[in-house]
């Protein structure tokens, strides 16, 4: 007895032990002892004064494990805490540009306003002819400024990301084509309201004209009430028409330029012979005796509409003095506006000019784009509109462009075990055949050989052993899929090893498989007494402690035994192993 206490205290023997053997001792087991047993009283007085050398090994062991653990935790969450807030960077300003004279001071109004809460704007101003740039395909646009501040030469290159336009970009006056540098902003792919493409359509007012000829077919005439107009793509075609007085638009010019009112016929053929020294197109429409023009204009989502009545007595409304003043929107002039606003893709920023004659009939003239000039009382408020339409343009281009999913990197392949699915559906009971797998040795024991573990087939183990520490589930807590009788279908099906006869004769089980548990058994505490037979390999280098644990090994041969037998070899052991700890606490 001395000598099996001399053994069983080194630690040599307690690190030599399999891994989780005596841990199940440190629970009470309350069908052996009560809570208030001698022998408990004697381990709660023995352990705070004299604690064994195997306890503290095992405490050692598992202190180190759980500070290790620790430790790896920490570093993890402080990794990630670091991660997660990144040191704050300073955002580089976004580059506003803005082509209008220098009227209007645009920076005022985008004073304090920042592109999706984070990113300032910076305004660049300059008018078209002040402008030159540079596009490239990956490198985007150069812009180029030589303005004039204060009777001082300002030269500038930037990079725009956002461009605002508010002038004319083609007038056939004489040094007013800006045509190429809208190409150019477009090759270098900079966004602008409106948009560049629409804008560049603007640039020829037939070409408009035959958007607002395609809207009036669709809508009619009572809904879109459009004025008659004849193109003629040159002089040569100028021969006469059917009504007078007409008017004559040469070409494509704004604010009333080009434009001539014809009373005869003697004055159109006239007018043909300026056409073509021009070298350009006309158009001729009725004239219209006005009482007032009407100008509905669309910023965004906010409407207006004015009316301009001339007092110089001029047909033209837009010249010499005019009073103008604010009528109340009408569901017709909103669905004027809004047909426009469709046309080349989309116009943020648009007005539909129309005359109404003194006979009581609306006729639609022109539509306008993001070019046209703000007028009435409303300027400021216009003017403040039109920056906040451009700075949700610019947040819904980064959040556009910020939302383009990157590719997604190649996940390491994780096999899914196949033992997750016989968890979720156990089985009732392990098989012969099929073992579980074994647990690892102990920290600083010997491993045993590969070949004293029986060949493992391609079924999985059918239940996961019980964790460390801890007692097989009690037999109340079984499952109704272990309860059910011998003759279900789940208990018919063969591993797979079994014979092919074995296999075809339903109801009755091949020899290499145990029988089902007694019901209300878990098959989990037949796990635990499989433990030592997967264990109890014979090992060259074993010691006399060692041989203790080999004594009550079982041979590969009684593994084809019944389900009781594994049971009471399993209680003789667990017997063992608690009156060994009695020897320790006596």
């Amino acid at each position: 007895m001395n000598f099996l206490r001399r053994r069983l205290s080194d630690s040599s023997f307690v690190a030599n032990l399999p891994n989780g053997y005596m841990m199940d001792l440190q629970r009470p087991d309350n069908s052996t002892s009560s809570p208030g047993s001698p022998a408990t009283e004697r381990k709660q007085q023995q352990q705070p004064s004299q604690p064994s050398p195997s306890s503290s090994s095992g405490t050692s062991i598992f202190s180190s494990i759980s500070s290790a653990m620790k430790q790896t935790t920490q570093a993890a969450a402080g990794l990630m805490e670091h991660s997660a807030s990144p040191a704050p960077v300073a955002q580089k300003p976004k580059i506003l540009l803005v082509i209008d004279d220098a009227h209007t001071d645009w920076a005022k109004y985008f004073q304090g306003k920042k592109v999706n809460g984070e990113f300032e704007i910076r305004v660049e101003q300059a008018e078209f002819s002040e402008l030159n740039l540079a596009a490239y395909v990956t490198g985007g646009c150069m812009v180029d400024m030589q303005v004039m501040r204060n009777g001082t030469k300002v030269v500038r290159s930037f990079k725009p990301d956002f461009v605002l336009i508010r002038q004319h970009a083609y007038s056939m006056a004489l040094g007013e084509d800006f045509r190429s540098l809208i190409i150019g902003l477009q090759y270098g792919g900079v966004h602008s309201v409106n948009s560049l493409y629409s804008i560049y359509n603007f640039c020829s007012k037939p070409w408009v004209f035959s958007q607002l000829i395609k809207i009036f077919s669709s809508l009619g005439p009572e809904k879109f009430p459009l004025v008659e107009q004849t193109f003629f793509p040159s002089h040569k075609q100028m021969l006469t028409t059917p009504n007078f007085p007409v008017v004559v638009k040469l070409g494509h010019a704004h604010a009333g330029m080009g434009k001539v009112k014809v009373e005869n016929q003697y004055d159109f053929q006239d007018m043909a012979s300026m056409v073509a020294m021009a070298k350009t197109y006309a158009t001729t429409e009725a004239f219209i005796d006005s009482k007032y023009d009407i100008r509905i204009q669309k910023i965004g989502s906010n409407y207006k509409a004015y009316m301009r009545t001339s007092i110089s007595g001029n047909w033209k409304a837009n010249t010499g003095s005019a009073m103008l003043e604010q009528i109340a929107m009408t569901e017709r002039y909103r669905l004027w506006a809004d047909s426009c606003a469709e046309m080349f893709g989309g116009l943020d920023i648009c007005a539909v000019k129309a005359v109404h004659s003194k006979d009581g009939k609306d006729y639609i003239i022109e539509v306008m784009d993001s070019s046209m000039p703000l007028i009435g009382e409303h300027v400021e408020e216009d003017t403040q509109l039109v920056a906040d339409l451009v700075v949700s343009k610019m947040t819904q281009l980064l959040v556009t462009a910020g939302s383009i999913p990157s590719p997604p990197r190649p996940w390491p392949q994780q096999v899914q075990p196949q033992p997750m699915k016989s968890q979720m559906q156990p089985q009732p009971g392990p098989q012969l055949g099929q073992p579980s797998q074994p647990r690892p040795p102990p920290q600083g024991g010997p491993r045993q050989p590969q070949g004293s573990q029986p060949p493992r087939t391609g079924a999985p183990p059918q239940q996961r052993l019980s964790p460390q520490g801890q007692q097989p589930p009690s037999p109340q807590s079984s499952s109704p899929q272990q309860q059910r009788s011998p003759g279900s279908p789940q208990l018919t099906r063969s591993s797979t090893g079994t014979s092919p006869v074995q296999a075809s004769k339903p109801g009755i089980f091949p020899p290499q498989q145990p029988r089902p548990p007694a019901q209300g058994r878990a098959p989990a505490q037949q796990g635990l007494g499989e433990t030592p037979k997967q264990q109890a390999s014979p090992h060259p280098h074993l010691n006399k402690s060692q041989s203790l644990t080999n004594t009550f090994s079982i041979s590969e041969s009684s593994q084809r035994g019944n389900a009781n037998e594994d049971e009471a070899k399993a209680e003789t052991i667990r017997n063992l192993r608690k009156s060994f700890a009695s020897l320790f606490s006596d």
